[in-house]
């Protein structure tokens, strides 16, 4: 977690720490899984996510966020 209170997050325009959520409860999209991967969303990509989610699941994503 930050240090920094709340308020000097929302200035600097970083979400802060208590908003942050992974989405546990949601099922991931091949676009989530791009995304999380620092990837452009393209035909290419969003075929590669595909597998992976079908192979792994969620995992595929928790695996890519900090």
């Amino acid at each position: 977690m930050s240090d920094e209170p709340e308020s000097v997050s929302v200035m600097r325009g970083v979400t802060p720490d208590s908003l942050l959520h992974t989405g546990a409860t949601d099922d991931p999209s091949p676009e989530d899984l791009v995304l999380a991967s620092g990837r452009d969303l393209t035909p290419h990509t969003l075929e590669w996510a595909r597998r992976r989610l079908a192979s792994e699941g969620r995992a595929a994503l928790d695996k890519r966020l900090p």
